[in-house]
């Protein structure tokens, strides 16, 4: 099952890079971050993620002391990194939802690789007991660097995040990771399953054995490796719908 899922769909799920500002009304910059995650394709030219990987401000207690001081939050720029992809491609239009943590995005390129193909969405109820396997990049940079060959990890580990994430992808080194477990109970539109993940594999998709997504990758309890979380498929459409009908009357 995860070699069928990632033979089929690893060049549709990417890594995510992105930095987000504070800034005053006078121009001071009060805080400037990078954040990663996990990204995939799921209509043509749109990506779904968390929105606490787009718009990671929202539901963040620091994030909230300095917008109460008055600073502004901005995101200035957010890449999905593709496998075999030898650089970023832009994300533009990104949406939020205001009730899950969701969010999509357009792809900024006009010309998209033919590989890039939409991962198919599950109509399906998921099942308590059910096989998943859950795609992502847990650990970002870190997880990718320890695979780079060894001649050259000393190097690249010098380099900032974003040049370290973009020289990882031109050397082909940003690949997706795949792990397998059990969905341990469904409430509403929340999936528990015992498939491990970590900070980075945020916004993956999960597969069920069917090959098909039924939800999102969203958190992990430290802990108890029973309780990663994902948000079900069902609750990103609303979100998608609306991408879908601005991009047609465009």
């Amino acid at each position: 099952m995860p070699v069928q899922v990632l033979n089929r769909y690893r060049d549709s799920i990417c890594f995510i890079y992105g930095i987000y500002s504070f800034t005053g009304s006078d121009g001071t910059i009060y805080r400037r971050v990078g954040v990663s995650g996990t990204g995939f394709v799921v209509a043509k030219g749109v990506v779904a993620t968390n929105r606490h990987i787009a718009k990671p401000w929202v539901d963040d207690d620091e994030s909230e002391m300095l917008t109460r001081g008055g600073a502004q939050p901005h995101l200035d720029e957010i890449l999905a990194f593709f496998p075999g992809q030898h650089d970023g491609t832009r994300l533009v239009d990104v949406r939020v939802s205001a009730k899950s943590d969701l969010a999509v995005a357009r792809i900024g390129n006009i010309e998209q690789p033919a590989e890039l193909k939409p991962l198919p969405l599950s109509e399906a109820l998921a099942i308590p007991g059910e096989s998943v396997v859950v795609v992502g990049y847990p650990m970002g940079t870190t997880a990718m660097l320890a695979k780079s060959p060894q001649s050259a990890d000393h190097r690249l580990a010098s380099k900032g995040r974003l040049e370290l994430t973009r020289e990882l992808a031109a050397r082909s080194l940003i690949r997706p990771l795949a792990t397998y477990g059990h969905l341990g109970d469904v409430l509403e539109d929340k999936l528990v399953y015992d498939a491990v993940t970590a900070r980075g594999g945020s916004g993956g998709p999960v597969f069920d054995r069917s090959g098909e997504v039924i939800g999102i990758n969203t958190a992990y309890l430290d802990g108890f490796s029973g309780s990663t979380m994902g948000i079900s498929v069902k609750a990103l459409k609303p979100l998608l719908e609306a991408a879908e009908r601005k991009h047609g009357s465009e």
